[in-house]
């Protein structure tokens, strides 16, 4: 199909936009599509690029997926009462669930109209939604052949999802083997599939217990205090974004929060071997930045050990009550940790 074509098609749906939005809009939609290497076939779709254009422009729609599947794979491990942070230690019927959960917990998000036979009814077109751990085991059911699929893949080992629209015909599936009668779509028409953001697979919130050296998971768990094990996590586990489930996980316990700070919590006990423990308030954020650590963004938090400034004078360094820091190196004198900068009630 000529490109003009294409863009006057585009355009098309867009007419309370002025000409310059029009074309910006209509620009930014097919440089999406060149870059996947849509064919036409896909681009005569004009309801399957209508979803993809109204979920793209959802506000922050793509951090928004990611937290949903964060938190539902969270949801699925209930690690505050099970202890567990690994997808390996779910149950089956846990798996099967996922599907389901994801299904419900985009629709809370999005606010996705119920649909009719399919799952949603969005921009007044009929969508299915499936999900699958495992890339490309999406499980068709014959009922959504003809109809379009919201197709959904997260891997928490890997830290990254994908997420794309097809419209399901049975020439792109494998035969239904299952009682029933579901089918997964063949290896050679996964290229069929329109990723929402289709340059690379999108970075999920990582789970930091994933990414620790089994020694540090030991001594993490090894004490039965929920005060303990909170503690060995922000002493183990410095440098990187540490998120609430994980407290909740690592302490087991209601009151999670308030093992990380002070007043008896990991923020004092640690305070003394110079460690910082940065939450997800403006002036930690910054104090993080200017020591060049990850801000911690809603519901994360950043520990760090520092050294007063003049140690390493051309390090990244921040001013606390008067006093300049940096980040300390191993073999640095431990020297107790400045108080960090009063803010309200923790959250």
């Amino acid at each position: 199909m000529p490109t003009e074509v294409r863009v006057s098609q585009l355009m098309g749906r867009g007419q309370q936009l002025s000409h310059l939005e029009r074309d910006l809009k209509a620009a930014e939609t097919l440089a999406l599509w060149s870059s996947a290497g849509e064919n036409s076939q896909d681009l005569d779709d004009p309801e399957l690029i209508q979803i993809l254009d109204y979920i793209r422009s959802l506000r922050d729609s793509k951090q928004r997926f990611a937290q949903v599947l964060r938190r539902t794979i969270d949801q699925l491990l209930d690690g505050e009462n099970t202890g567990r942070y690994s997808w390996d230690t779910l149950y089956k019927t846990e798996r099967t669930h996922a599907g389901t959960l994801v299904e419900i917990n985009l629709q809370r998000e999005f606010l996705f109209a119920d649909g009719g036979p399919m799952d949603y009814r969005i921009q007044g077109i009929d969508v299915d939604c499936k999900y699958s751990q495992n890339f490309g085991s999406w499980m068709i059911p014959p009922e959504a052949i003809g109809h379009l699929c919201l197709l959904v893949w997260a891997d928490d080992q890997r830290s990254r999802w994908r997420a794309g629209m097809m419209r399901i015909k049975p020439e792109w599936l494998n035969s239904g083997s299952n009682r029933d009668r579901k089918s997964t779509i063949t290896s050679g028409h996964r290229d069929k599939i329109q990723w929402l953001w289709p340059a690379e697979d999108c970075a999920l919130p990582e789970n930091v217990l994933l990414r620790l050296p089994p020694q540090d998971i030991e001594a993490i768990f090894a004490s039965t205090s929920g005060q303990h094990r909170v503690t060995e996590l922000f002493r183990r586990a410095q440098h990187r974004p540490i998120s609430r489930n994980v407290v909740r996980t690592v302490a087991q316990q209601k009151d999670y929060m308030k093992r990380v700070r002070g007043n008896g919590g990991a923020r004092s006990a640690l305070a003394h071997e110079g460690i910082l423990i940065m939450g997800d308030y403006r002036s930690h954020q910054e104090i993080a930045q200017s020591l060049g650590l990850p801000a911690p963004r809603e519901g994360e938090f950043v520990s760090a050990r520092v050294t007063p400034g003049e140690s390493h004078p051309d390090s990244p360094s921040v001013c606390i009550d008067g006093q300049r820091w940096t980040l300390a190196h191993p073999g640095d004198q431990v020297t107790a940790a400045p108080g960090l900068p009063s803010t309200a009630k923790e959250k």
